[in-house]
């Protein structure tokens, strides 16, 4: 279910409005992600990434993924929809890294993820409108994903 990114703007629909796998040569994937979040404003942003699996032992698992492209989207949806350029945008996220591990055990998988994401400097007067996305957003994200998740690998397994 990680390793299926054509699907994973369902699986983690309405954050990730699109998805799409760009690549993949064994366990090394590159993807496209298109995050939407609203507080207070909307931010959305293409990004790019590079995922790798190990198998660490059997029933066990894990994974790293590197942002190497962020691109806020002006306009995102309209006619004039157009990405800034990396590094002069408003610096809601200029670097991410992810780490899932997966471990078999009781009858079951147990998931952990990690994810580190770096902002920019809030500028004097706009603390207000962004520091709920440097405070609020990474803990919100983390909870929904890891929601999200359980949710889509029930769904898979009752399919089975």
């Amino acid at each position: 279910m990680l390793e299926d990114y054509d699907r994973h703007s369902a699986y983690y629909a309405p954050d990730v409005e699109q998805s799409k796998l760009e690549s993949r040569e064994g366990d090394h994937f590159r993807v496209f992600l298109r995050f939407r979040r609203h507080k207070v404003i909307t931010v959305v942003l293409n990004t790019e990434h590079e995922v790798r699996y190990f198998r660490d032992a059997p029933g066990r698992a894990h994974s790293r993924s590197s942002a190497v492209r962020i691109a806020e989207v002006v306009n995102a949806g309209k006619s004039d929809e157009r990405e800034k350029t990396p590094g002069n945008d408003d610096g809601f996220m200029w670097r991410m890294e992810t780490w899932w591990r997966m471990e078999e055990r009781d009858g079951g998988v147990y998931v952990q993820s990690e994810v580190a994401s770096l902002t920019r400097d809030i500028p004097t007067g706009l603390g207000w409108m962004i520091k709920p996305f440097v405070t609020d957003i990474p803990k919100e994200s983390l909870t929904f994903t890891l929601q999200a998740t359980r949710k889509a690998a029930d769904a898979l397994r009752t399919r089975r």
